[in-house]
């Protein structure tokens, strides 16, 4: 090589490096401050304060991102009331939502099977399917026609049927009642005869206090011992049928993401993957320390629901989602991957965790 060629080489190596250096630069100094809003109050345990929580969350990422992305937090009807985060998340009123996303099932009921499935999958099963199942997947295709993409970023695991003032006994002491409960869950209640009602999390104690509604379902013991929904019913119900393992839902503007760095598009997923951990782990300590006050210090009833009505609640929630799989090519596929992954994943525990509770634990 001759002396002026190697010469014209090593100047444009170096005007080429210049030219990329502020590039580089500019993507990693630029600094992005976003909205988050929630379906639950501000102050909420698990959902807006706390191990996992949406304030968790934002920390995690403002700290995680050296500060690039830092995300405003705002409870219900802060800025938004509680049920609109969807339609404020389509808009780009704000970038992200935490909420769950049963809560959008008239948008489309596919967004069901992503919160909890009755008689679905427990929070290892749900996990499986939702990061290595092809979950995650199925759930950005649902929310493409809305320009918006959603990843786990929590989860309760079994939450508990819920508070009732009178002793169930028969489905027929179903009927009539009226009960606050969301989701599919609601809709095989209404078919045995439930007046259901949808209330956020704060309007709960003083309906059930007053009588506007007979019974309540929220989340599970520490929750529900905040809400003081002990001091208004004393029956409480186990087998959590309804929501074995609950998700909550980070939803983001599609067009937003988009403008994020790829690190930072992986800060907010591996923050949120954690927070989904976390949530968790959290809800098994303060949930058995505070199942043990409901019991052995206020009075509580807690037992399981009588067999006949668990079968009945089965049979309603095989004909909805039937109902639903029938109506929409893209409820079937959400629904068909999912019930294929709990088929498989159900073999597995009758050998692993169902052995272990059942000759193990004891």
């Amino acid at each position: 090589m001759t002396p002026i060629r190697r010469q014209f080489l090593a100047t444009a190596a170096l005007s080429g490096a210049a030219l990329a250096a502020p590039s580089i630069a500019s993507a990693q100094t630029t600094r992005f401050n976003w909205k988050m809003t929630s379906a639950y109050p501000k102050g909420s345990p698990f959902y807006m304060d706390g191990p996992g929580s949406a304030t968790d969350l934002a920390k995690r990422i403002r700290e995680m991102s050296d500060g690039r992305l830092n995300i405003q937090v705002f409870g219900a009807g802060e800025l938004i009331p509680a049920f609109e985060g969807f339609d404020a998340v389509r808009a780009g009123t704000v970038e992200m939502n935490h909420a769950n996303s049963y809560f959008w099932t008239g948008k489309t009921f596919a967004a069901q099977y992503f919160t909890a499935v009755p008689f679905g999958m427990n929070f290892q099963g749900m996990n499986g399917w939702l990061y290595d199942g092809g979950g995650i997947d199925l759930w950005n295709e649902v929310y493409a026609p809305f320009g918006m993409v959603a990843m786990p970023c929590g989860n309760t695991g079994v939450q508990m049927t819920g508070w009732f003032k009178k002793e169930l006994k028969t489905v027929a002491d179903l009927k009539g009642l009226k009960m606050r409960i969301p989701g599919l869950a609601g809709k095989v209640y209404a078919n045995l005869g439930v007046d259901v009602k949808v209330l956020p999390g704060g309007e709960i104690f003083p309906a059930l206090e007053r009588g506007v509604i007979d019974a309540a379902e929220f989340v599970g013991p520490f929750q529900d011992r905040r809400l003081g929904l002990q001091k208004a019913a004393k029956f409480y119900y186990t087998t959590g049928w309804h929501e074995s393992a609950t998700v909550s839902e980070l939803l983001i503007n599609k067009a937003a993401w988009d403008k994020l760095p790829k690190d930072l598009q992986a800060i907010v997923s591996n923050a949120s993957a954690a927070c989904n951990v976390i949530s968790e782990a959290w809800c098994q300590k303060a949930n058995s320390d505070a199942m043990d006050d409901l019991v052995k210090n206020q009075g509580v009833i807690a037992r399981p629901l009588p067999d006949d009505i668990i079968k009945a609640l089965r049979v309603e929630t095989d004909k909805a989602l039937a109902e639903a799989v029938a109506k929409d090519p893209v409820t079937k596929k959400v629904h068909d991957s999912y019930m294929a992954f709990m088929a498989k994943y159900n073999r597995w525990t009758e050998v692993s965790e169902g052995a272990f509770h059942n000759s193990v634990r004891g």
